[in-house]
Formats: structure tokens, C-alpha cells, sequence
């Protein structure tokens, strides 16, 4: 299964349930483990995990 179609799943089943209030919180999960991944191997990884 292709991430596209994943994504286009999850777009069709908010959309028909309306569960709108799900957006946020998908987003910023998303954004955290970007920022995870992203900070894992440099120098600011402990000021990041600090935060949290």
C-alpha cells in the first residue's frame, strides 16, 4: 500500500465523518516526528528532548 493512498484514506474518512478535530493532532504529530528524525544526529538533539 502506498503512502498516497494511505494519505488519500485518511483525507475520505475525515471528510465523510466529519471528524474534522482529528487535523490538528495528525498534524502535530507529524511535525514532532519530523523534527525527532530530523534532530536525531546533530548537536541539538538534547536541547530538543529537553524540551519534552
Amino acid at each position: 500500500m502506498s503512502r498516497l493512498s494511505i494519505l488519500s484514506e485518511l483525507w475520505a474518512f475525515l471528510r465523510v465523518r466529519k471528524k474534522w478535530w482529528l487535523l490538528p493532532i495528525i498534524i502535530f504529530l507529524v511535525l514532532l516526528g519530523g523534527l525527532i528524525i530530523l534532530t536525531q544526529g546533530s548537536a541539538l538533539a538534547p536541547f530538543i528532548y529537553a524540551i519534552f
